[in-house]
């Protein structure tokens, strides 16, 4: 399936960090039909031409995972220097937590600390700059 063009002539996406009460980010690995196939990352996908990141966060955790989630805050912006994609990364909090995966989308489910999915040896290269964002919202 082609990714949506935005305006700017670039794809838009966003990725999800959802935590549990260890302090895990909820993870997945990609299925073998998908980009990037089998790699580690957090859930997340292509923003559909006119609709907003926080609708676009909602509708791709519950295609991938058949979980609810309130949206809670933008903590990242990054754009590819191979491509033109640009990802926006969003902290939500799970509402309605009886996972079902999308096999055609989400091979696995990962709970991951920051080190581990920054660490997994099928990790996203994004990972670690995502999870250094979600470490400084920590902060504050």
């Amino acid at each position: 399936m082609a990714r949506p063009l935005q305006k700017d002539g670039r794809v838009h996406g966003v990725v999800v960090a959802c935590r549990d009460k260890q302090g895990r980010w909820l993870c997945i690995r990609r299925s073998a039909h998908v980009a990037a196939p089998l790699k580690v990352c957090f859930p997340g996908g292509a923003i559909e031409q006119g609709e907003s990141q926080q609708s676009a966060v909602i509708r791709e955790m519950t295609e991938e995972l058949g979980i609810k989630v309130k949206p809670r805050k933008c903590v990242w912006k990054w754009e590819s220097p191979d491509s033109p994609l640009t990802l926006w990364g969003w902290t939500a909090e799970i509402e309605h937590a009886e996972i079902s995966v999308d096999p055609k989308e989400v091979a696995e489910v990962l709970w991951l600390s920051g080190e581990h999915v920054v660490g997994h040896p099928d990790a996203m290269a994004t990972n670690r700059s995502f999870v250094e964002a979600l470490r400084r919202d920590d902060e504050l």
